[in-house]
């Protein structure tokens, strides 16, 4: 038997399976916008050693994950 509860419960998981699986498509994006540029720019320069393919990709990772920790702690 379904009581009435449970419908707030899962309305609720819902909601937050939606909030951390955008901000996990956010987090991805911004970390492959990083690692695309860094190649890109290295190609563009004629680079023999990827030096912006991997400043970009860790700049981006701490980004990302900046990001998520301001989405976390933001207050509703």
């Amino acid at each position: 038997m379904i009581q009435p509860n449970n419908k707030k419960k899962t309305g609720s998981s819902m909601q937050s399976y939606a909030k951390y699986s955008s901000l996990a498509f956010q987090m991805l994006f911004i970390i492959l916008a990083g690692v695309f540029g860094g190649y890109y720019l290295d190609r563009w320069l004629g680079i023999k050693f990827p030096v912006f393919t991997a400043v970009l990709s860790v700049g981006s990772v701490v980004l990302a994950i900046y990001y998520a920790i301001r989405d976390f702690i933001k207050k509703p």
